[in-house]
């Protein structure tokens, strides 16, 4: 009996050989289900197996194969695609492969699908009911879940409907399938600049050849519409397209202009999906039944055939750098599916990172640049208010001149936005009697009070509890003070200077992924005169009515010492002041408070230099060898026992290789040294570029295990030093 090598989705050192039964025909890829110990569990087929069949001692040990699953087997691109991201990321290739293999409900046929289609209408229809109606005419038979969250109602409303005989059930074999995007359905009026660059695009995706394109337009320049064409040759070209975005759960305006480019919908794939969806998704996309897909950065591993285009939309945002568990930057993992597949990838952003620019500078890249807006509107003017000479009046956070540019843009009827990016009420509480200060008990962070619901929170951990009334410290009552604002406090602020106007508070802690949609909606709606929110507003949304947008604190991510500081800093800002004036008869300004108005960072700003920004932090960094001059991997040790991780940390120090290529620098506490009562230690590794990095780190942790309570985490290409 042959055997072949299966990869199990779990942190095991390698694959594991097993029999293949004579009756059962196999090819490398195919999802199985094996015995492991005492259980049951799924597989891939990687290979042949590397034992010794004809040997009967060794035959007699190996376990078959118990089932082979019905569903296409996975291809050899997106096999290579897990070995080399765990080859580059370090992770074990069986904990790569659970990216690709968190649907097991997938692997099995789907069942027989109870669907609606619309029957006689009841004597009495709500609003609720007709749009259950207008869902069902436009869109035909859908499930009840479907057909719930379509029309917008709840389940109870479809529910109500069925029970009285007013929908008709029936049996659909099979998952209903997505509906197929148009190329030609609505071609869009693109400037001259714009339909260069997409001619250019769509001829890299007609060519199928392996590319990389920095699509680096200024805030409302109109990139997407710009990649929507790459899309349609895609589809012209009978091949897919995968879109990657930064915040997948806030895609209510893309997904409308998608719409109204190609007559429906792309695929969703993100973490607020059903277990029904995600399995749908999941099987009709190794069906090769899927034609574009808008994803987060899991949707890599999805398993895909036929690839035409990969887009990277926001490419410089953090949000494509997952920090847990296979630790990769979801932007430079598309950029090897990309290689592997043969198809070009689109790097789209207003702000590049820094890594793309120099990329694009040196050729690796081909660039492509919008520098004006669409149609007429123009870049908004970007003023900086001097606090050390300009304070705003006590007790108080935002200076005159600001309040007044709000009050202006209410009066001709626009909108205002105040940005902070600081959840809460206000980022620590202390007592004015005893100075007792609130903070985590599993981090060493300090708690951030929620007044709008009466609670502190750690947000590391995740730790909640009530305001208190006194003092924990001494007793007192009414001696608590909270200690700097937060977007809940300048709301507090702007509805006292006006209370008649409609406040809207955009935040990730306003009550999940359907409140946060709908609030945007409203936004675009013009049913909000003043909006304040944190980053997440910066996340590439169109809001046509919102003329000026101040920067509470323009320096709050200028101090921490982080090697991006600078960027991040300009990347957000340039994000946040490009909300406004996105139509031409709607000019926008922007007004950024800061304590340090001559930092280099907000010079450029305020004067629109971007390429002097450039240039000056491509200084620094090659000066200083560092990325994408240079190279960088973290080693992070945590353990619930501080001395079990001392002992570990202390056994790593003494192995420490010595390479000429490489510097180890550390071991030093984390600059947050405890996050979930874990204590975290870090090591970085400062390389050269071409330095074997990988190579250095395996040697250093070879036949190293940590034990007990120790925890020990690769972080090639570090994003985050806390």
């Amino acid at each position: 009996m042959p055997n072949v090598s299966v990869l199990i989705p779990l942190a095991l050192p390698g694959p594991y050989d097993y029999a293949v039964p004579a009756d059962m025909q196999l090819e490398e890829g195919a999802i199985v289900r094996v015995p492991l110990g005492p259980r049951q569990v799924h597989g891939v087929v990687w290979g042949p197996g590397l034992a010794d069949a004809t040997d009967a001692d060794l035959a007699r040990k190996i376990k078959p194969i118990i089932a082979l699953c019905d569903v296409p087997p996975l291809t050899e691109e997106l096999r290579g695609f897990v070995d080399w991201v765990a080859n580059y990321v370090m992770a074990r290739p069986g904990a790569v492969l659970r990216q690709v293999m968190r649907v097991p409900a997938a692997f099995e046929p789907p069942k027989p699908l109870i669907v609606y289609t619309a029957g006689d209408k009841p004597d009495k229809m709500t609003a609720a009911r007709t749009r259950i109606y207008d869902a069902l005419a436009e869109r035909g038979a859908m499930a009840s879940a479907e057909l719930a969250r379509v029309a917008g109602v709840s389940a109870s409303v479809v529910k109500t409907l069925i029970a009285g005989g007013h929908l008709t059930a029936r049996e659909m074999a099979g998952d209903k399938h997505f509906p197929m995007p148009d190329a030609q359905y609505r071609r869009l009026d693109l400037s001259k600049a714009q339909a260069d660059v997409a001619q250019a695009l769509s001829a890299a995706v007609k060519t199928a050849q392996f590319t990389t394109h920095l699509l680096d337009g200024v805030t409302g320049a109109g990139k997407t519409e710009v990649y929507f064409e790459a899309i349609a040759q895609a589809l012209e070209s009978g091949k897919k397209a995968l879109i990657l975005l930064p915040e997948i759960a806030l895609t209510t305006q893309f997904l409308d202009r998608f719409e109204a480019r190609f007559g429906c919908e792309p695929a969703l794939w993100h973490s607020g999906l059903s277990p029904a969806e995600r399995r749908r998704t999941w099987r009709e996309i190794a069906e090769d039944r899927v034609q574009v897909l808008v994803g987060a950065r899991s949707a890599l591993f999805l398993p895909w055939r036929n690839i035409g285009v990969i887009i990277v939309d926001e490419e410089h945002d953090g949000g494509f750098k997952q920090e847990d568990g296979v630790i990769y930057n979801a932007r430079d993992m598309a950029v090897v599916r990309g290689q592997l597949a043969d198809c070009p990838v689109i790097l789209s952003t207003a702000t590049p990172s820094l890594e793309s620019y120099v990329n694009a500078q040196e050729g690796r890249y081909v660039a492509h640049r919008l520098t004006a807006r669409h149609g007429a509107a123009q870049l908004p003017e970007i003023e900086l208010v001097d606090m050390r000479t300009d304070p705003p009046p006590r007790g108080n956070w935002l200076v005159p001149q600001m309040v007044e540019r709000v009050g202006a843009a209410i009066e001709r009827g626009e909108q205002a936005l105040l940005f902070l990016n600081r959840r809460g009420y206000a980022p620590l509480t202390l007592c004015r009697a005893c100075g007792h200060r609130y903070a985590c008990p599993d981090c060493d962070a300090w708690m951030v009070e929620h007044r709008f619901r009466k609670q502190l929170q750690c947000h590391h951990c995740g730790h909640m509890e009530g305001v208190p009334e006194s003092c924990h410290g001494c007793g007192e009552a009414d001696k608590l003070a909270a200690c700097g604002p937060g977007v809940e406090r300048i709301t507090e602020e702007i509805i006292g200077h006006f209370p008649d106007a409609r406040t809207l508070v955009l935040s990730s802690d306003m009550g999940g992924v359907a409140a946060m949609r709908e609030a945007i909606a409203r936004i675009s709606a013009g049913d909000a005169d003043i909006i304040v929110g944190t980053q997440i507003v910066a996340k590439g949304h169109d809001f046509p009515n919102l003329s000026f947008v101040g920067v509470v604190d323009a320096d709050l991510g200028l101090g921490n010492g982080d090697l991006r500081a600078g960027e991040r800093t300009y990347q957000l800002l340039s994000q946040v002041a490009g909300r406004s004036g996105r139509r031409a008869d709607k000019p926008g300004f922007a007004m950024l408070q800061s304590h340090m108005p001559d930092h280099p960072v907000l010079q450029a700003l305020a004067a629109g230099a971007r390429e002097q920004f450039f240039e000056r932090e491509i200084a620094a960094r090659q000066m200083a060898q560092m990325p994408p001059f240079g190279r960088l991997a973290a080693l992070i040790i945590s353990a619930t026992n501080p001395d079990e991780g001392l002992a570990f940390v202390r056994q790593l120090s003494a192995r420490i290789p010595a390479h000429a290529q490489v510097r180890v620098l550390g071991p030093a506490p984390a600059p947050i040294a405890r996050i979930r009562n874990r204590y975290r230690y870090r090591f970085l590794l400062k390389a050269e570029r071409q330095a074997p990095l990988q190579g250095f780190i395996s040697q250093w942790l070879n036949d190293v295990k940590p034990r007990g309570s120790v925890r020990l985490s690769v972080d090639i290409d570090p994003y985050n030093f806390l």
